[in-house]
């Protein structure tokens, strides 16, 4: 029987084996976003990839490999404060997401600049999260940012990134056109709430929260026969001054019905709400990542 250390090992190397999976997924599906939408409508959506963008538009260079140079400086002056295992995951990103970028044989899939931006927002932004899921960054503002605060703290990292994509977006409006500025604003638009997502998660879990004064019977039920489990807490009634217990638990979709009915069958005047979850993490649920 394999020891509690070695179980412990074998479980971090499938992390790690998981965390690097997502990682290359998301260098690979938002890669996509530049052959197939974004360079053939001259879309530069921030950040060094959009300002190699604006450097193909101009000199016909390949984007992958030139926003690649730009990084590397960033990377060797920003290992310090990276972090070993960060910095490594996070120069294989880079690496990777430019090479594919230039070797991925993707034609356009549309001339209309409106399409190119909604959808090459979406496919950019949804693999720059999984980048981030997997615990790396694929350099270029961020790092510039980071390094930016360091030296000016009383500036936000937040602010140095809007001020860096501002300037790209700027400069596109110059050497491109307004029109493909304002549109790439739409692709930035539409990838940071494509991270966001990608980063929240998709469950569909639900978040019960129960007040009831038979919260010990409730929570046996959940126990016993829906096998999930269940917290109590003390609650005081702000009208009534009455003590109450919440009982809060975590169910899938399909076994929502199955708790009301048990909630309905003990506690008839219990007070029920419902919220959904974007991601659960634990037993019964999803693993934990990196």
């Amino acid at each position: 029987m394999p020891s509690f250390s070695n179980r412990l090992s074998s479980l971090k190397k499938s992390e790690h084996a998981r965390a690097y999976a997502i990682m290359l997924l998301g260098c690979f599906i938002g890669s996509l976003a530049y052959p197939a939408f974004l360079i053939p409508n001259n879309i530069a959506p921030g950040g060094l990839t959009g300002v190699a963008t604006i450097i193909n538009y101009i000199s016909g260079l390949p984007v992958g490999t030139v926003s690649l140079v730009m990084n590397l400086p960033l990377f060797l002056a920003s290992y310090k404060t990276m972090g070993r295992s960060f910095f490594i995951r996070s120069f294989i990103a880079t690496v990777l997401f430019s090479l594919f970028i230039d070797l991925v044989p993707l034609p356009a899939l549309t001339h209309d600049m409106l399409l190119g931006s909604v959808f090459g927002g979406l496919i950019l932004g949804i693999g720059l999260g999984m980048i981030l899921r997997g615990g790396a960054t694929t350099g270029g503002t961020d790092m510039l940012a980071r390094m930016a605060h360091k030296h000016i703290p009383f500036i936000s990292v937040g602010a140095y990134l809007f001020i860096f994509d501002f300037l790209v977006i700027m400069a596109a409006a110059f050497t491109m056109t307004p029109e493909a500025a304002l549109y790439a604003l739409i692709c930035i638009a539409i990838s940071s709430k494509a991270v966001d997502l990608v980063m929240a998660g998709f469950g569909t879990a639900k978040a019960c929260f129960i007040v009831t004064t038979k919260a010990e019977a409730i929570a046996a039920h959940v126990l016993t026969d829906m096998e999930r489990g269940a917290t109590l807490l003390d609650a005081t009634g702000a009208y009534s001054g009455q003590h109450r217990h919440v009982l809060i638990c975590v169910v899938s979709n399909r076994e929502t019905m199955q708790l009301k009915r048990i909630v309905k069958q003990e506690d008839p005047v219990a007070f029920m709400f419902v919220t959904d979850t974007h991601e659960t993490l634990g037993e019964g649920f999803a693993a934990w990542t990196e």
